[in-house]
């Protein structure tokens, strides 16, 4: 791709989605794939004032831990992640991933996993504590590589062009466009705002759930890159029903596909996969990931289709999508847990959203 792509993806991601000014200290993590966007994002950095710091994974390094390491090991927390956490003024994630070699696709034994997890919640609870209250801000993007491309099942100029194409990057200027999304959606997040109950009704779903005292949020392309969707956290005790989520996600390098949940007073009582049963027996062995930490609406109808990375996937215009665990404090969510897993259901065909009794969505669309 060419190189002024990378250059107009690293300004949106320096000016606007994290808005860097004089003397911010950036944390970038990503992996050396994503060599020529992390050359521009730290030059953008330089050129408003702030001080990058670029932690770069390799290939396989941390699936060695969970194949190799003891519990004293498992249950290290790394000091230099924890006082980027606690004292950097910005966070940028850079997806890009390797493919997965033969020897990395086991799935982690379960017992190393649950150790693993437990000993990442100090520094997961510093994480959603600052970006909740805006001390921290943050920014997940992705960079196309070839594992992305093959988890989508597309070549990789056809996933360079989809994921580009979902930042807004292909027109003059992308900033404008994504004020055009904040514009769009604070009609939505106003309207949400007013409401006390909350019913996702179609073919695949029937829920309800309280945001009485919660906030929805816009998420405008800040936080995410690309984004499109407006998001909140339900009153923890307050979601019953049933939901048939019918698109597939991937969780621990596991595809996992036909997820059914039944849920009374906020809690899971039942689950079922037709694929990867396996992996949600898993995750609901962890504390806090049978309740809801999140209700989301997907918005962003440059994005029409799966492409099995969550990160695009919960924006699919026409599409709503629920997350199993931590939730966010800026909504008012009070869950804590180490997952935080989106799981995203088509509402195009007969989907509903009703909001204290009347209709304000209807077949993938808002009514307002």
């Amino acid at each position: 791709m060419s190189k002024l792509i990378h250059e107009k993806y690293a300004k949106l991601l320096v000016n606007y989605c994290l808005a860097v000014k004089k003397n911010d200290k950036v944390y970038v993590t990503s992996s050396y794939l994503a060599d020529p966007l992390l050359r521009e994002v730290a030059k953008e950095i330089y050129i408003a004032g702030g001080i990058p710091v670029l932690n770069l994974e390799l290939q396989g390094i941390n699936d060695l831990a969970l194949q190799f390491g003891e519990e004293h090991q498992l249950a290290w927390v790394n000091p230099l992640k924890k006082y980027a956490m606690e004292n950097f003024d910005c966070y940028l994630n850079i997806r890009a991933p390797f493919e997965k070699g033969d020897d990395e696709k086991e799935s982690a034994d379960a017992v190393k996993f649950k150790i693993h997890q437990q000993a990442q919640q100090e520094i997961n609870k510093i994480y959603f504590e600052r970006t909740g209250n805006g001390s921290m801000r943050r920014s997940l993007c992705q960079y196309p590589t070839q594992a992305g491309a093959d988890d989508a099942r597309m070549s990789l100029e056809d996933y360079e062009n989809f994921v580009y194409q979902s930042c807004n990057l292909f027109g003059e200027n992308p900033v404008e466009k994504w004020l055009e999304v904040r514009t769009t959606q604070q009609a939505y997040v106003d309207r949400l705002n007013k409401a006390d109950m909350v019913q996702y009704k179609g073919p695949n779903i029937d829920i309800s759930f309280s945001v009485k005292g919660r906030t929805w949020i816009n998420s405008d392309g800040r936080a995410n890159m690309p984004s499109g969707e407006v998001f909140s956290a339900p009153v923890e005790d307050s979601v019953n029903g049933k939901v048939y989520f019918t698109y597939p996600t991937i969780y621990m390098g596991k595809d996992v596909v036909g997820i059914t949940l039944e849920v009374k007073d906020g809690e899971i009582i039942s689950w079922h996969a037709e694929e990867g049963q396996e992996v949600l027996d898993k995750v609901f062995s962890i504390e806090g990931a049978r309740k809801w930490g999140e209700v989301a609406v997907g918005t962003n109808y440059n994005i029409q289709r799966i492409t099995r990375n969550i990160l695009f996937d919960e924006k699919i215009g026409g599409s709503i999508h629920m997350a199993v665990g931590q939730s966010y404090h800026q909504c008012g969510g009070k869950n804590e847990s180490t997952v935080h897993w989106d799981m995203i259901t088509d509402m195009r065909a007969g989907g509903e959203i009703w909001a204290d009794g009347e209709k304000i969505y209807e077949n993938g669309y808002f009514l307002i």
